[in-house]
């Protein structure tokens, strides 16, 4: 017999691809500025959802995810004003609102993937340290398809080309964060991690292969 997680699971994941295939088709279509300009507004219920379904449920949760933002939104800030770490670049407008010129946003995206990426590797293997570098390397994959569309969509831009050092930092910050949730063994919901992963990432490869 079907519970009622197993049916709020199953609305959330269907809500989650519908917000990214929308999305693609829209774009592809002509209506890529009026979708593009509703990214925040996706980011924010994509991030409702990951908060109700994961769950968030325990104060070490809570704690950890913060601390991921808060870290997350502090590397950007010396990246976006003083060029450090990543590379120089600049944000745009489509990420919505900004503290000192780094959306809020792509802190909570540092959070979220790490929790999501964290999940999936679990599922891969069972050494902590090989669990790491599995979910920075899905964290850095993804970054690599996002890079590529980024400046189209206004979201941020490093100029002619994203510099190597754009994806190693993103490869250790992303592995350390990954050690912490590893080791501090969090758990959360499967399905909805790898279909919110997968979402992103089928967004972003089919816009590398067809940009618009």
């Amino acid at each position: 017999m079907k519970t009622r997680e197993h049916y709020i699971q199953l609305v959330a994941i269907l809500l989650i691809w519908l917000f990214h295939v929308s999305g693609i088709i829209g774009i592809s279509v002509g209506f890529k500025e009026w979708f593009i300009s509703k990214t925040s507004l996706n980011l924010l219920c994509c991030t409702l959802i990951f908060f109700m379904v994961f769950p968030m449920d325990t104060k070490k949760k809570w704690g950890l995810f913060g601390l991921f933002f808060f870290i997350g939104m502090s590397v950007e800030w010396l990246g976006a004003n003083y060029s450090l770490l990543f590379g120089s670049y600049d944000y745009g407008t489509n990420l919505g609102w900004k503290l000192d010129g780094v959306p809020y946003f792509i802190g909570i995206n540092w959070a979220l993937l790490t929790f999501v990426s964290g999940i999936i590797a679990q599922k891969l293997h069972h050494s902590l340290f090989l669990q790491a570098a599995i979910g920075a390397a899905l964290m850095v994959g993804l970054d690599y398809f996002m890079e590529q569309s980024a400046p189209s969509f206004d979201f941020w831009s490093f100029g002619e080309h994203v510099p190597l050092s754009n994806y190693v930092t993103w490869f250790v910050i992303a592995y350390l964060f990954q050690l912490v949730f590893q080791g501090l063994k969090i758990k959360g919901n499967l399905p909805l991690s790898l279909h919110l992963f997968l979402a992103q990432l089928v967004f972003f490869a089919y816009f590398t292969l067809f940009p618009h």
